[in-house]
């Protein structure tokens, strides 16, 4: 959802990304926060339940998840073969643990860095050989988002290249007209 806010007379908006128990974790340009309580997203979808749930550190990594789904099938993206969850931190992960016990399969999306290792690694403990850790996808990056900003820009780059490229090409001289001019 798009929130507004007032700060010192000025109006502002972020991204809120509601979690289950009512709060909000925020985003714009220039803030980073929550509207508390703090806890775990649970995106589930209507009907059965579904043998697998992926595991994303924050909002922002499902987001990006969905957009590289769409851009690489957009006919037929599989979006709604799985259920999903986001621990809006790495600190809510005792708050996903009995959510996650009903699934067979556990995709975790975690973070690069010493704390989503530290998560997989305490999750590996709980759920065994249901986990698959997805961070190879995106192995030399800090996150899934990270790597799909990076995806985007090294196309911008290449695009530009192959503009300027163009523009180099020699192009053919026009002919001189033949004649007397003044």
């Amino acid at each position: 959802k798009e929130l507004r806010y007032e700060y010192e007379g000025k109006t502002y908006f972020v991204v809120g990304f509601s979690n289950i128990s009512g709060g909000y974790e925020l985003r714009n340009r220039y803030f980073k926060g929550c509207l508390a309580p703090k806890d775990i997203t649970h995106i589930r979808h209507q009907g059965e339940q579904r043998a697998a749930c992926y595991l994303f550190e924050g909002f922002m990594d499902y987001l990006s998840f969905l957009t590289i789904r769409v851009n690489n099938n957009p006919a037929e993206p599989r979006t709604n073969e799985q259920d999903y969850m986001v621990l809006n931190s790495v600190t809510n992960l005792s708050k996903a643990e009995r959510l996650l016990r009903p699934y067979s399969r556990i995709g975790c999306f975690l973070d690069n860095d010493h704390a989503g290792q530290r998560a997989y690694e305490n999750l590996k403990r709980m759920f065994g050989n249901r986990l698959q850790d997805m961070s190879h996808h995106y192995a030399g990056h800090k996150d899934l988002n990270d790597y799909l900003c990076h995806k985007n820009q090294t196309k911008q780059a290449e695009k530009k290249s192959q503009v300027q490229s163009a523009r180099r090409m020699p192009q053919p001289q026009p002919k001189k007209k033949r004649g007397f001019r003044l």
